[in-house]
């Protein structure tokens, strides 16, 4: 389930272990949590991460997984894809003209840096932030 602050919410039985090895730690899911949540109050646009693998073909996949999301017409949808070294980016009908091609690129440049020394969650926290500041300034 997909809370309505971005984050990604698990149920498990209790008493059975969660043997999933999760790939970020407790205070970076939080982190990243609080970033979402301060870019959507802020810009009043819904983001969307998604951390993953798409296949041979990540614009495809990218395109399909964002018709799914919530709200996906008023939100943005950022795919990182660590394995094929690709960032892609889809952004709703609704907030297009506020979300421009220049302020998704401004995004991208303010992850790849973090991202290039393997740090996903500074890296996602960072485009959040520029592409925010971007939004609420035009």
């Amino acid at each position: 389930m997909v809370t309505s602050s971005g984050r990604v919410s698990g149920v498990h039985r209790i008493g059975e272990p969660y043997l999933d090895d999760l790939p970020f730690t407790t205070d970076q899911l939080v982190r990243l949590d609080e970033a979402l949540t301060d870019a959507t109050r802020k810009s009043l646009v819904r983001y969307n991460i998604y951390i993953g693998d798409f296949g041979v073909d990540p614009a495809a996949g990218a395109d399909a997984l964002f018709g799914t999301t919530p709200d996906a017409a008023h939100s943005v949808l950022i795919a990182v894809l660590p394995n094929q070294r690709s960032i892609e980016i889809r952004t709703g009908r609704a907030v297009a003209g506020r979300v421009t091609e220049r302020i998704t690129q401004l995004g991208v440049t303010a992850a790849l840096s973090s991202f290039r020394e393997g740090d996903l969650i500074d890296g996602l926290v960072s485009a959040l932030r520029v592409m925010t500041a971007a939004i609420t300034q035009n």
